[in-house]
């Protein structure tokens, strides 16, 4: 396995594919453990790094994680077929945004494009057990979101005001606390209020 997880790294790295941070999915595999969290909705497989790294916590993990980019869907099936996680890991390739999905589930992982985590939430959170968390990654976006300062790219500037405008729009969600934690690349833990939990 751990030979797998090291090709699956290396391979990020070549083909520029974003895959969690190490710090960031400590802390994450840490919460799922402390949570009791056995149900997982990941939106942006990528190519199965995180799945793969979350389902090997537990044998009765189940995760549904879903993929639109062809290659990496692919590239995907054939890392969890290899992991030997398949009977955990439900994949499914497409637009999380034109799909439907149905179940319950402890947890939701966003981790896709990030000009749609509004959409991605509101689309999803529906599908969260009462005593749930939703976990948004990359809302630091490798400092950029946190050094306005820096050069940009006007499309990248684009990008950093939509992940600020999601940051701002957890904070002030009527229904949700959010902690925001700065590790990996960092994270948002939003738990339904007590308060709706009651009426």
């Amino acid at each position: 396995m751990d030979k797998l997880i090291e090709e699956m790294e290396r391979y990020a790295r070549e083909y520029d594919i974003p895959i969690m941070q190490k710090e960031g999915l400590v802390f994450f595999q840490k919460l799922i453990v402390e949570n009791h969290i056995k149900t997982i909705l990941e939106i942006g497989s990528a190519i199965g790094y995180s799945a793969i790294q979350l389902a090997r916590l537990d044998p009765d993990m189940h995760i549904v994680t879903i993929e639109r980019d062809d290659e990496r869907y692919a590239k995907a099936v054939e890392n969890i077929e290899r992991s030997g996680l398949t009977d955990q890991i439900e994949l499914i390739h497409g637009d999380a945004l034109e799909i439907d999905i149905d179940g319950n589930f402890d947890c939701i992982f966003i981790d896709a494009a990030k000009a749609q985590y509004i959409r991605f939430f509101e689309k999803y959170e529906t599908l969260l057990k009462e005593d749930g968390i939703i976990v948004s990654d990359n809302l630091s976006f490798h400092g950029y979101v946190e050094h306005p300062e820096r050069k940009m790219s006007r499309s990248l500037r684009g990008l950093v005001r939509k992940i600020k405008n999601y940051i701002v729009y957890l904070e002030n969600h009527e229904k949700y606390d959010t902690l925001f934690i700065n590790e990996g690349d960092g994270l948002a833990i939003s738990r339904k209020k007590k308060t709706n939990m009651v009426e």
